[in-house]
């Protein structure tokens, strides 16, 4: 079992930036990586970015490459989201998850462990 509590979110003006954080406890250990999604009202939960514990290229969705960075303190166990020249776009809740199947860190259904969300405004 892996437990997340994400937290961060907020209302920003278009153009400004928000930090998002998520702390991991449990079993982190058997994660593959720790991914960022988010979900608009009325749309699917889609992927934004994810990193592995372990190290190696970070993942991001084409519409926040540039815009997003990922990271990870491993020694915390937290992994934290810097959204930067955000958009109205970008207005979601932003979930947190540690990915517990081998696959793609892409996709949604390799994720068994989620934060409860938290939701990000950009007002323009």
């Amino acid at each position: 079992q892996v437990q997340l509590v994400d937290s961060g979110g907020g209302l920003v003006q278009t153009g400004g930036s928000l930090r998002l954080s998520c702390a991991a406890s449990g079993r982190t250990s058997a994660s593959y990586a720790m991914g960022w999604f988010r979900q608009a009202p009325g749309k699917e939960r889609e992927f934004v970015a994810a990193i592995t514990w372990s190290g190696g290229m970070p993942y991001y969705a084409d519409s926040v490459k540039g815009r997003f960075t990922i990271s990870r303190d491993n020694a915390k166990n937290t992994v934290s989201l810097q959204m930067n020249s955000l958009k109205p776009e970008d207005t979601a809740v932003y979930y947190c998850a540690s990915q517990n199947l081998r696959g793609s860190p892409t996709r949604v259904a390799m994720y068994g462990y989620w934060g409860q969300g938290t939701q990000v405004t950009v007002s323009s």
